[in-house]
């Protein structure tokens, strides 16, 4: 369990558990990506991926992990590969944005890494996505690669997590 974000006395207010997404969510599930994706898909004039994807899919495979309080606020779709731990997807719910539930999503994905004895942490994004991958270099990630796609460049990005 995480605490965040705090209050004006610098105290927890919300306790966050991160777990797999049950079938029952798979409407919260749809609904945070959508809502936080919304915003790229009209500043890069089409529908990121992620809008696209199959949860319910995603969810049975176990991949989809959300946290919130009483509800959805975030998810992060997470991808076993050879020698690291995929990170697909994060979302979180607009509100929240900016509070550290994106953080703490990724954290979340470094344990899972070093729990599943992996030792890094892949991802790509956008490059018009600035925000988002000033955010992963800021976390210590390292751009690895930019892959040309027909409507710009995809950042790959790599970390490497703690094993304990």
């Amino acid at each position: 369990m995480i605490c965040i974000p705090k209050d004006t006395l610098g105290r927890s207010t919300m306790r966050y558990e991160f777990r797999p997404a049950r079938a029952t969510e798979l409407a919260e599930v749809t609904e945070v990506v959508a809502e936080a994706y919304q915003p790229w898909a009209i500043a890069l004039g089409f529908r990121p991926p992620p809008m696209d994807a199959d949860y319910a899919g995603l969810i049975e495979a176990e991949r989809v992990y959300v946290m919130g309080h009483g509800g959805v606020d975030g998810i992060v779709v997470l991808v076993d590969e050879d020698d690291c731990l995929l990170v697909q997807n994060v979302a979180v719910r607009p509100g929240l944005q900016g509070q550290g539930v994106g953080r703490a999503l990724l954290g979340f994905a470094e344990r899972e890494a070093a729990r599943r004895g992996l030792s890094a942490l892949r991802l790509y994004t956008h490059e018009k996505m600035a925000s988002n991958v000033a955010l992963y270099l800021a976390l210590g990630y390292v751009e690895t690669d930019r892959q040309p796609i027909s409507v710009g460049n995809l950042v790959h990005l790599r970390k490497t997590v703690a094993m304990s």
